[in-house]
């Protein structure tokens, strides 16, 4: 090898070798195919060896493409964090900043964390993704995510984010006016329940717990969803009983819109985390949003 390899040129490689395309990767570096192309060239030349198999319709990895593109990837991702941390050490955070939660959590933040935070660091391009399956955030390139304490992997960086709460049966007034109420989990099937049906297809059991009893309840209804919000919204519209987290019915029950059914029998679960790679450096736009929901939570 009797030149180094450029910045420029390891970037290309790792933009291709994600996209196993050369007009997506050159999209994403905002250069022209040819350019990319030209980058890749260069760089195999300089190593002496094929990094990627080409042909008209797809682009591979050969081994030792694999293997660079292995080594690479943390390396040139810290290096990134590290020239964005040395830049904003003279200024606010800036950069994009890529969040993962679920449905029910990304509804939350945006209630008061997502708008203070943009107000407060308005050079940093926040994505907050709603997604309730299990993803890898590092694989998919996220900064951070929210989980339950359970799911969080152990590798991973985790804060408390929020107490203890509890699942709650909610209907409206109308809709119960005319129903015989359930005195215990076993009577729910007098009343048509909104079911729910997650990412992983499997649906959801109602979970209840009294004076150390615990039962699993499979809730029988016409109507099924796949979020909690929209949950939420069936029993709003009168359409049964729903399932969901108190944070986020507990507004409605204070207003009379949603009626609480078996309130001893409410099962409580832990708290949220947030969490992130422990491996890596935290860029400041995410200290900064971590203070922001810490904050919140102080308040």
């Amino acid at each position: 090898m009797n030149e180094k390899p450029t910045f420029a040129e390891l970037g290309a490689f790792l933009a291709a070798a994600r996209h196993r395309n050369f007009r997506k990767a050159a999209e994403e570096l905002g250069i022209a195919p040819s350019t990319l192309s030209h980058f890749i060239r260069r760089l195999e030349e300089r190593l002496e060896m094929r990094l990627l198999h080409r042909s008209t319709r797809s682009v591979a990895l050969t081994s030792a493409g694999e293997a660079l593109a292995n080594r690479l990837s943390p390396l040139i991702h810290d290096l990134d964090e590290a020239l964005v941390e040395a830049a904003n050490t003279k200024d606010s955070p800036r950069g994009p900043l890529r969040v993962l939660a679920s449905d029910v959590v990304a509804t939350l933040l945006m209630e008061d964390v997502v708008p203070t935070f943009l107000s407060e660091y308005p050079h940093v391009q926040l994505e907050l993704v709603a997604n309730s399956a299990f993803v890898d955030i590092v694989a998919e390139g996220f900064d951070a995510a929210f989980r339950l304490g359970d799911d969080v992997p152990k590798d991973m960086i985790a804060l408390k984010f929020g107490a203890t709460s509890r699942m709650k049966v909610v209907g409206s007034p109308a809709y119960l006016k005319d129903c015989q109420l359930p005195a215990s989990p076993e009577e729910l099937d007098v009343l048509d329940c909104v079911r729910s049906r997650p990412a992983t297809g499997v649906p959801y059991r109602w979970e209840f717990e009294k004076g150390g009893r615990k039962i699993s309840v499979e809730p029988k209804g016409a109507f099924t969803v796949n979020r909690s919000e929209l949950a939420l919204l069936a029993a709003l519209r009168g359409l049964g009983v729903s399932y969901v987290p108190e944070r986020l019915c507990r507004t409605h029950i204070e207003t009379g819109a949603l009626v609480s059914l078996l309130d001893d029998w409410s099962s409580s679960y832990e708290g949220l985390w947030l969490y992130y790679p422990g491996h890596r450096l935290v860029p400041p736009a995410l200290r900064a949003f971590i203070n922001v929901v810490k904050r919140s939570e102080a308040a």
